[in-house]
C-alpha cells in the first residue's frame, strides 16, 4: 500500500512523462511544478507547469478501512482514498502559438496514458534527480491510477485562478488523477481468534444450486489445511460416466462420489499449484465421447469457495536493536507449508503470551519478487517477551496450537507457535 510519498510520486510521474513528450514536440520547452504565480520567475521561456491545486476524498473508497472491513482481515492499517486535481498551464511565444502547441502535446500524451502503469511510477522513483522518492510504495498499490480530463467552464476556470492573487491567466486545462490510497503507520489491534463455536444445533441455510458446501472431512468448523480431506455437499454431484473436481486448473479424482456428497483428498493436489487464501473448486462431468480429463467440454458446477489456511513450520526472531531500555526491532523469519505468491499480502500478528496486560502487534511483509515458502517480516518497537505468532496470507490465518493435555497448567490455552523477543 502507498505511503506518505504517494502524492509527490504522482506529481513527479506526470512531470517526467510530459517532459519526455513536450521536449520533442516544442523545442526548448520544460515541465515545471511551481505555483502559477511563480511562472516567469526563473522558469523557462517556454514550458508547461503542473500544479496540484485541490485534493478531494474519493467517495467510492473512502470507507474501505471501516470496522466491518478490518474485521474480515482486509486493511491492517487505516487508509485515506484521495483524488488529485491538477492545473496544467502553458506559456511561451504566443506569436508562434507555443502554448497551444504545448497544449496539444500534453493532451495527446495523457490520452495515451489514461492508466498510469506501475513501471512508469517505478522509473520516476528510480530517477537520480528524484532521490527523495526512492522509498515510495505507490507502484505496489493494487488500484491502478487513472488520469481524467476535467471540463471546466469559464466560471469554474475563473474561480480556480482567483485563488492565485494578482496572477495573470495563462492557457490552462485541468486533470484529475484517481485514486491514491495512503496508508497510515499505526496498525489496528488484533484480538485472539474464537476458541470454540456453538450454534445450538442450527444448520445454516445455503442456496447454491449445485455445490452447496465445502467442508473439512474432520469437522464442520475445522480449518482446511494442505493435507486435509474435503467433503463437498450439494445436488447432482455424481456424473453419468465420470466425476472430477477441478481445483487450481487441474482435475482431481475424488475418493468417493454420491449424488449429494463427494470426498476429496487435498494430498492429491500438487503443492506447487495451490496457494493459501480463498480457493474455489468445481465439480466437472466430462462427456462420454472423450477420455481427456482436462477437456473443457462437459458439465461444470458453480464455483464453490473455501479458505485454505497455511501452517507455520518454522519461526525465528532476529533482533537488531537489543538495548535493555528500548523496544526491540529486527526480523521475523517464518516458513509455511505452501508457496506464497508474489502478489499475495502477508501479515504477521504477535500476541504476548501473558495473562497480565498482554501486548499485541501486527506487521506487513514487503512484496516479494519470487514465489517462496520462506517469509521475512520486519518488526519494530516490540517489547521483549514471548509471543504467539499467526501468519495471514490473503486473509487466511494460520492456526494456533492448543494445549489439550488434561490437568496441564495451560489446559485449553493457546500455546504455540511462539517466538521469544529478547
Amino acid at each position: 500500500m502507498s505511503n506518505y510519498l504517494a502524492i509527490a510520486t504522482v506529481t513527479a510521474t506526470l512531470q517526467r512523462t510530459l517532459q519526455a513528450a513536450v521536449q520533442l514536440d516544442v523545442e526548448g520547452s520544460r515541465v515545471t511544478t511551481v505555483r502559477p504565480s511563480d511562472i516567469g520567475n526563473g522558469t523557462p521561456e517556454t514550458g508547461v507547469n503542473v500544479f496540484l491545486y485541490q485534493i478531494i476524498t474519493n467517495p467510492a473508497l473512502n470507507n474501505i478501512d471501516a470496522t466491518p472491513f478490518r474485521s474480515r482481515g482486509n486493511p491492517v492499517k487505516r487508509q485515506a482514498a484521495l483524488d488529485l486535481y491538477y492545473m496544467l498551464s502553458f506559456y511561451g511565444n504566443d506569436t508562434e502559438l507555443a502554448p497551444q502547441r504545448l497544449l496539444g502535446s500534453v493532451v495527446s500524451t495523457l490520452n495515451d496514458y489514461r492508466m498510469i502503469p506501475a513501471a512508469m511510477i517505478r522509473d520516476a522513483c528510480e530517477d537520480s534527480t528524484l532521490s527523495f522518492l526512492q522509498d515510495s510504495r505507490l507502484a505496489d498499490q493494487i488500484q491502478q491510477l487513472t488520469v481524467m480530463p476535467l471540463d471546466l467552464n469559464l466560471e469554474d476556470l475563473s474561480k480556480s485562478w482567483t485563488v492565485f492573487f494578482q496572477t495573470p491567466y495563462v492557457l490552462s486545462v485541468a486533470y484529475k488523477v484517481m485514486v491514491v490510497l495512503i496508508e497510515g503507520e499505526k496498525t489496528s489491534r488484533r484480538a485472539l481468534p474464537v476458541r470454540d463455536r456453538r450454534t445450538g444445533n442450527l444448520s445454516p441455510y445455503f442456496n447454491y444450486p449445485v455445490v452447496d458446501q465445502v467442508l473439512a472431512a474432520s469437522g464442520r468448523y475445522d480449518p482446511i489445511l494442505l493435507n486435509s480431506n474435503l467433503t463437498l455437499h450439494g445436488k447432482n454431484l455424481k456424473g453419468d460416466y465420470a466425476t472430477f473436481v477441478r481445483l487450481c486448473g487441474i482435475n482431481v479424482t475424488p475418493t468417493e462420489v454420491t449424488p449429494t456428497e463427494i470426498h476429496l483428498s487435498l494430498a492429491n493436489v500438487s503443492s506447487s499449484v495451490i496457494r493459501a487464501g480463498v480457493q474455489s473448486l468445481q465439480v466437472f462431468h466430462p462427456p462420454a465421447t472423450t477420455s481427456n480429463q482436462s477437456s473443457g467440454r462437459g458439465v461444470e458446477s458453480n464455483a464453490a469457495p473455501f479458505v485454505l489456511r497455511p501452517v507455520v513450520t518454522r519461526l525465528e526472531a532476529e533482533v537488531t536493536v537489543d538495548s535493555s531500555d528500548d523496544p526491540r526491532s529486527g526480523l521475523i523469519r517464518a516458513e509455511v507449508d505452501l508457496l506464497v505468491g508474489v502478489r499475495q499480502r502477508v501479515v504477521i500478528f504477535l500476541n504476548q503470551w501473558s495473562t497480565t496486560t498482554p501486548r499485541d502487534y501486527s506487521f506487513e511483509a514487503d512484496p516479494r519478487n519470487h514465489e517462496t515458502q520462506a517469509i521475512a517480516v520486519a518488526f519494530k518497537d516490540v517489547e521483549p517477551g514471548e509471543y504467539l505468532v499467526r501468519l495471514q496470507i490473503d486473509g487466511a490465518e494460520s492456526q494456533l496450537e492448543v494445549d489439550d493435555t488434561p490437568g496441564s497448567p495451560t489446559e485449553n490455552w493457546f500455546v504455540g507457535p511462539r517466538i521469544t523477543v529478547h
